[in-house]
């Protein structure tokens, strides 16, 4: 197993490239409308697509409902495994910590109500019964 490009002194990679190779977007077009969209901020401010990423820059990206801060440790223009793209990246303590709380909250939540699929004959008698008594 290779490692992963470490930076040099010249070495130049592109945001949106990064966070592809870093393996937080399927794709290079998602991570960009993921920039574009004001999800990805880098050092506290809005970042765009081309911007040169460097070691030690914090990166700031909303995932669903996850919201992750990560400093960049490697760069590398090309999409590894997993094990190896964590390698380019440390998350912060802070960040691992509000992730958790967040999926607590998240699971401490009653679920919506979830129905078995379209109402039965039945069911839509009982519904137009209860509307129409609602009415009166």
């Amino acid at each position: 197993m290779s490692k992963p490009d470490r930076s040099t002194a010249g070495a130049k990679v592109r945001l949106d490239k990064w966070l592809w190779a870093a393996r937080f977007y399927k794709t290079r077009a998602i991570a960009k409308q993921a920039i574009d969209g004001g999800k990805v901020q880098c050092d506290g401010s809005r970042a765009k697509p081309g911007r040169e990423v460097t070691e030690g820059l914090r990166i700031d990206l909303r995932q669903g409902y996850d919201e992750r801060s990560v400093i960049v440790t490697g760069l590398s223009e090309q999409r590894r495994g997993a094990a190896e793209a964590q390698l380019l990246y440390e998350e912060t303590p802070e960040s691992i910590e509000r992730r958790k709380l967040a999926a607590e909250q998240r699971k401490a939540l009653p679920r919506q109500l979830q129905t078995e699929g379209r109402p039965s004959k039945r069911d839509r008698r009982l519904i137009h019964q209860f509307k129409n008594s609602q009415l009166d």
